[in-house]
């Protein structure tokens, strides 16, 4: 597997008795990349991940981290995991959580009270680190989760909806670590329902649907190009035929779209609209979604 490879997935399937979690899942993700999964309740994602994570063994197909099979004890050492559903002991202080993860992922006790300190400071911990986990708001228990999985800077990072408890600070907070996590060239796996939240930080993402990967891109490729419109005065033949290099043109009233306009021209299709004779009052640039894109891949499937 090539070295820049950090995570790939080989038609993954995970049976549970006569119920199918994953069937045929594919895909890779390199060092230095954010991979974001997406698809409804029930596809397969959180499975996917405890699979990497190798909490649960595949039914068929193969994978590899960082260049060893799922389940390697050494791949194991190297993945920094925040499950969706965490269980801290209530009884444990925040810093005590933290010493078990550490203890149990082999760090020795000196490199472990720098690195407690320092995951406390970046999750805005350090000062609620010695109460009761009993005590902490479901945000601040989310916050201590990210900070287990940011222990000894891993090389490959598994978050399964890990900003589904904060407020808008915390989830810019996450999205600010998320691309820290990226810049020493770590590869990052992200489940989210908040599709705002992958559109900002995801360099590429994967949709999925009943344990199979349907699409995948990055979020310009899923969502399209994209396009134009341009408000005329009087809209006529000679500024429709004008715009034509720059797109498709479809006719809306006063409005003309040009489909898969490219954002670098958008002022030159505007002069051309002039120079044609056209008397422009309004311009607007527009691209699908990845909500909507998501609804058309699944198909109204919900969860």
């Amino acid at each position: 597997m090539p070295a820049e490879i950090a995570i790939r997935a080989e038609h993954l399937s995970k049976r549970y008795g006569a119920r199918s979690a994953l069937d045929d899942l594919t895909f890779e993700v390199r060092r230095g990349e954010v991979f974001g999964l997406l698809g409804p309740n029930g596809a397969g994602k959180t499975t996917a991940v405890r699979l990497l994570a190798g909490l649960t063994e595949p039914s068929g197909g193969a994978g590899w981290v960082l260049g060893l099979p799922l389940g390697d004890r050494e791949a194991r050492r190297r993945i920094g995991y925040m499950p969706e559903l965490f269980r801290h002991p209530p009884w444990l202080t925040g810093r005590e959580v933290l010493w078990a993860h550490a203890r149990l992922a082999g760090i020795a006790v000196r490199a472990g009270r720098r690195e407690i300190a320092r995951v406390l400071a970046e999750v805005g911990l350090e000062a609620r680190a010695d109460e009761r986990v009993g005590r902490y708001s479901k945000g601040m228990q989310q916050r201590l989760a990210l900070a287990a999985a940011l222990l000894g800077e891993p090389d490959v990072v598994l978050l399964d909806e890990p900003t589904s408890a904060l407020d808008p600070v915390g989830r810019r907070e996450v999205r600010e670590h998320v691309r820290e996590i990226r810049a020493r060239g770590a590869a990052v796996i992200l489940n989210s329902h908040l599709l705002s939240e992958v559109e900002r930080v995801c360099d590429r993402v994967a949709v999925v649907r009943a344990g199979r990967v349907v699409a995948q891109g990055t979020v310009d490729e899923l969502c399209g190009r994209p396009g134009l419109r341009i408000r005329l005065e009087r809209p006529d033949d000679a500024v429709r035929t004008a715009l034509e290099p720059f797109g498709t043109v479809r006719a809306d009233g006063e409005w003309l779209d040009v489909d898969a306009a490219d954002p670098a021209r958008i002022a030159d299709a505007v002069a051309a609209a002039v120079a044609a004779g056209g008397r422009v009052v309004g311009v607007e640039t527009r691209r699908g979604t990845l909500e909507d894109r998501l609804l058309e891949l699944l198909g109204g499937q919900g969860g």
